[in-house]
């Protein structure tokens, strides 16, 4: 009986890949396991910098969605990317080769990007955020100010619920997490990209490798985020993606974040919560949109904040 329900959900899942196809696999990075010390291990890719660009392009930290994992949330817009920034996914806990902690908290996720940047070296980042990752994203400047260059904020909300008597939110992504991992009785080997993979098996791989239990488990924790009360307060560049056609994340939630960001642009997009992979080809130019206005911000900031030549010369 166990193995007919896993295959009635393998067969589910294939078919709505026939039916809303996934962007292709056209330039996947590899990837390894890397150790983050003290917290565990995850599996981590760098695509490094764009060639002649050296030290000065900018590293973009991708942040995946629910139930996703780094590549399946990105893969479709690294192509675009990488010419211009050095891009770097990894699988947060709980999901995918992600580090498999006793509990899940964003908080830790987010102490997780401070972690892979200090492993990289890497000494103030970019962050890029898709739904569950936006709320990440937002959480590592809290937690990290002087690690965020700025943020780029994707399907995004300060909060799912409006009262903690509004379950409704809550209730909606339970369900339908639920539905979609029908089956997923245990964590599954994600399949390796290679040329030539058809991109819905691998894409469903991806999406197996992450327990339909986990995936409740973290829901729950989302439903308690709340930024309201500091998000004005992100004193960073920063760019919101409003997914225009949401009905996970409604849409004018979306732009109430804008409007609360005292230093955002935002980007619409005419399509629903699953844009990043579904709509692929109406996020990107969007998503590079909003990196390119994040990074030249924050690179004016920074000349900005630059002593000049009179306060070089009175330093000791």
């Amino acid at each position: 009986m166990v193995r007919a329900r896993s295959r009635v959900a393998d067969l589910a899942l294939t078919a709505s890949g026939r039916l809303a196809q996934v962007a292709p696999c056209d330039d996947v990075p590899a990837g390894r396991v890397v150790e983050l010390p003290g917290r565990g291990t995850t599996y981590l890719t760098d695509t490094g910098a764009p060639p002649g660009a050296g030290a000065q392009a900018p590293t973009v930290l991708l942040l995946h969605a629910l139930g996703c994992t780094g590549l399946l949330t990105w893969y479709p817009s690294i192509a675009a990317l990488r010419s211009r920034y050095r891009l770097v996914t990894f699988d947060q806990r709980w999901h995918g080769q992600g580090i498999q902690s006793p509990r899940f908290t964003l908080a830790d996720c987010a102490d997780d990007v401070a972690a892979v940047a200090d492993l990289l070296g890497l000494d103030r980042v970019l962050v890029a955020g898709y739904s569950m990752g936006s709320l990440v994203a937002q959480l590592a400047w809290r937690r990290h100010p002087d690690r965020l260059l700025g943020a780029v904020l994707c399907a995004s909300t300060t909060r799912f619920v409006d009262s903690a008597r509004d379950p409704r939110v809550l209730r909606l992504v339970a369900e339908r997490t639920a539905r979609a991992a029908a089956g997923q009785l245990s964590r599954r080997a994600a399949m390796p990209w290679a040329p030539g993979a058809d991109p819905n098996r691998w894409a469903m791989s991806q999406f197996r490798s992450t327990t339909g239990r986990r995936m409740t488990a973290a829901t729950a924790e989302i439903s308690m985020f709340d930024s309201t009360s500091w998000i004005g307060e992100m004193d960073v560049p920063t760019a919101v993606v409003v997914t225009a056609r949401d009905r996970l994340i409604a849409p004018d939630r979306q732009r109430r974040l804008v409007r609360s960001l005292p230093y955002a642009t935002s980007y619409e997009v005419e399509a629903g919560h699953a844009a990043c992979v579904l709509g692929a080809h109406r996020f990107t130019p969007a998503l590079l949109a909003a990196c390119a206005s994040v990074s030249v911000r924050s690179a004016d900031r920074a000349a900005r904040r630059a002593p000049g030549p009179a306060a070089v010369r009175a330093q000791p």
